[in-house]
């Protein structure tokens, strides 16, 4: 692990430049609003190893997919999140050379982000080939405010030189993707306009035909201002503007940029939206908005915030994942979802895994409005019709929902994992009940949720195979979470959910029949439901094969996995890890070692369903043989080894949950940021440390301190009430913020938490 940030806890800060790991650098550096981001590049060219990377939530383009086998049923496009128009673009020259922070000599470089307040800042000193010295200092948001806008201050101060410095601000659409299959430009061009200090370009996806406005206005403060040249093409806009420099002056220079799109605006008027936007947030002044989105993520903060006191390390990764977070996904818009890199990097294509319902669901359940968490839900309710579609192909009945998806479609293209790995339609069922049992909300099923589930119950009731030697109903030919294990029969995992989604819907028909018996009579009908699919269910629940070996007290993760060679990830070479790699994919598939939680999976999503002694078996066969290769294994191993009084094995996983890309653990954060397995160190406090579970209504905490801290407190939205949890060494101690008074349970006993009172216990 190379570590290239220091340790603070409200910054993440480098303090020298490192070409080498710049691609790092930048993924960790990505700043964001929710509606867009980017990755933490350079406004000034930069010609050494970089990814320029801009990207906008929604806007794709549909990559045909090239594989060397065509197999029926493959997606014929893999969805792309697309690398949008790049808009914070500004050169800059010192008479005719141009900063270049690669091939100029840099004395000093401090980059920092800074969490609480939302900003992007950056300073350096850096002497020219011809030896001209200069200090710059740069500062960059994305309004949280105004989530169309961003702001750039750049200022320059002259240590020996003088002259003039130049300035060329630019909008550029000649833009690539890294990993486009075969090399296209996704955009072409619509409007370009250009008048001094303002300026507008507007690009239209490929097929897709989505339009992207950005309009942008300027400002130079300094003395002898000239202007020059103005570029004005198809994909590419700017001017140059200069002012006169001498050695202790300071040019200082604002770029404010608003960038439109036809997802939210119709297309006819995206252009005098975009400038009507720039021009008041040019008016505004950079001063004023800078003011307005520090305010903003105090606010943000206010509710969010997860504190730990004695540890800056384990504090700093809980914030920078919830930061990030926030950056990627605000709710605000019901059609956007949270994708595996946010707007951190182009890898994973789609904006939706099954990570948003396993991971992020609760985070945002707890954190902010219910509202929230069920958008997410509707998200995969508009996508039902695609998701019958899918599992069509298969020639299978009712719903597969896609592993990855940017409008409901499938665009994964790798078929052990598009039509192997389809555990993720019990992910999604939990989610709903996931959201039930937190907020009260039974509603939601006879709005949305009860076809959800009731057609992801008739694909498992047409998936499964009845084997009559064994009188027992098979799923054959999956791959389960641990993708380090391909095509394998019986997925522990697979199994144990496919049968619980049957139970919960038949649940859900029970609740409906009997408080909304209209609507469910009109459900049924509509999904041609009838009292014989619903007692082929029960039989399937009933006959599911679990494999098990009674003798080692363990559930098997798929038939054949004691006739591998079992050892412990301790008896490698570290020189080995990561595996994936350093080993040939055939050997990984071979071997015993774990990806990441699998039959683990389940008991965190059924946590109520296994015994305390289940799980500690389970967790001491697994874990050892566990890699964590994937982002989202750390954080379910913590809240496990919480219960089961890990405490050490908790804090270790916390860490590695909370400081993956920090850390670089699985050396692939240059490829961007692991955001939905974020909220895993958000799970990994408040469900492993604090033990939050939701039973019968009620809320539940058994809350344990680690031993490096001497505090650590957090925030929950739960059915009306805003409670404070508060754990030191002594006492716990909960405070209600808002909210009627209420009963919650604190290590088994049934607490009284008066309205805006506080009790310590």
């Amino acid at each position: 692990m190379k570590k290239i940030t220091e340790v603070n806890e409200w910054k993440i800060t480098e303090n020298q430049l490192y070409p080498e790991d710049n691609r790092l650098s930048e993924s960790l550096f990505s700043i964001g609003n929710g509606k867009m981001g980017m990755r933490g590049n350079f406004e000034e060219t930069y010609s050494g190893d970089t990814h320029l990377g801009t990207y906008i939530g929604g806007i794709y383009y549909p990559d045909k997919t090239r594989v060397g086998w065509w197999k029926n049923g493959y997606p014929e496009y893999y969805a792309k999140v697309l690398n949008a128009p790049e808009v914070t673009g500004i050169r800059v020259y010192l008479d005719e050379e141009e900063l270049d922070l690669h091939t100029w000599k840099v004395t000093a470089f401090r980059r920092e982000l800074h969490m609480k307040h939302g900003y992007l800042y950056r300073e350096f000193t850096a002497v020219s080939p011809s030896g001209k010295h200069i200090e710059g200092k740069v500062t960059r948001f994305f309004s949280i405010v105004d989530s169309s806008i961003i702001g750039v201050k750049y200022e320059v101060k002259s240590t020996d030189f003088e002259g003039r410095i130049s300035f060329e601000p630019y909008l550029d659409g000649d833009v690539r993707n890294e990993d486009a299959n075969y090399d296209e430009d996704f955009w072409m061009p619509v409007h370009h306009e250009y008048a001094f200090e303002h300026a507008a370009l507007t690009m239209r996806t490929r097929k897709t035909e989505f339009d992207v406005t950005a309009a942008m206005q300027t400002k130079l403060i300094g003395e002898g201002i000239r202007q020059g040249k103005v570029v004005n093409e198809e994909e590419h806009v700017g001017h140059h503007v200069s002012a006169a420099i001498k050695p202790g002056n300071k040019i200082t220079f604002y770029k404010f940029v608003s960038v439109v799109t036809s997802r939210d605006y119709n297309r006819n008027s995206l252009l005098e939206e975009a400038k009507s936007r720039v021009a008041k947030a040019a008016d505004e002044g950079f001063t004023g908005l800078f003011k307005q989105q520090m305010e903003a993520w105090e606010k943000r903060w206010q509710h969010a915030d997860v504190s730990i006191g004695g540890d800056v390390s384990a504090q700093q990764g809980i914030r920078y994942n919830i930061f990030q977070l926030y950056n990627t996904y605000t709710g605000e818009d019901p059609l956007l979802n949270i994708g595996p890199k946010g707007f951190t990097g182009e890898k994973y294509g789609g904006s939706t895994y099954w990570d948003t319902e396993a991971y992020c669901l609760p985070f945002y359940l707890s954190t902010a409005d219910e509202s929230i968490a069920r958008n997410l839900l509707i998200y995969r309710y508009r996508h039902l019709d695609k998701a019958n579609e899918n599992a069509a192909k298969l020639g299978l009945k009712g719903a597969l929902y896609p592993m990855v998806t940017m409008d409901g479609e499938e665009s994964h293209n790798e078929w052990e994992i598009t039509f192997e790995e389809i555990h993720r339609n019990g992910a999604i069922a939990h989610a709903i009940w996931n959201y039930i049992n937190y907020t009260g909300d039974a509603s939601y099923l006879a709005d949305y949720g009860f076809e959800v589930l009731a057609e992801i119950s008739k694909f498992w009731a047409s998936r499964v195979n009845f084997n009559p030697r064994k009188g027992k109903y098979m799923i054959l030919g999956v791959t389960g979470p641990n993708e380090y294990e391909n095509n394998v029969n019986n997925n522990w995992h697979t199994n144990r959910m496919a049968s619980w989604t049957l139970e919960y819907t038949l649940t859900a028909a029970l609740y409906l029949e009997r408080n909304h018996q209209k609507r469910f009579i009109e459900l049924k009908n509509e999904l041609g439901l009838t009292d014989d699919d619903f007692e082929h269910w029960k039989d399937i629940i009933t006959h599911m094969y679990y494999p098990s070996d009674k003798q080692l007290g363990v559930y098997l993760q798929q038939d054949g996995f004691l006739d591998k060679d079992l050892m412990h990830v301790s008896d490698l070479d570290p020189k080995e890890l990561p595996l994936n790699q350093n080993w040939s994919w055939d050997r990984i598939l071979r071997s015993c070692f774990i990806k990441q939680a699998d039959v683990l999976q389940s008991m965190y999503f059924l946590n109520h369903r296994f015994t305390l002694d289940e799980k500690k078996r389970n967790f001491d066969f697994y874990e050892p043989m566990t890699v964590h290769e994937s982002s989202l294994s750390p954080c379910v191993h913590a809240v496990l080894a919480a219960e089961i009084g890990y405490e050490e094995k908790a804090y270790e996983m916390y860490l590695r949950t909370a400081r993956l890309d920090l850390d670089n653990y699985n050396n692939d954060t240059e490829d961007g940021l692991h955001i939905t397995s974020m909220a895993g160190s958000w799970l990994a406090i408040v469900h492993g440390f604090a033990g939050m579970r939701v039973k019968k209504g009620e809320l539940h905490l058994k809350p344990f301190i680690p031993k490096a801290w001497d505090n650590y407190a957090f925030k929950l939205n739960f059915r009306g009430h805003l409670v404070n949890v508060h754990v030191d060494h002594q006492h716990v101690t909960i405070t209600q913020e808002k909210g009627e008074r209420f009963t919650l349970s604190l290590d088994g006993q049934l607490i009284d938490i008066p309205e805006a009172g506080k009790i310590e216990v």
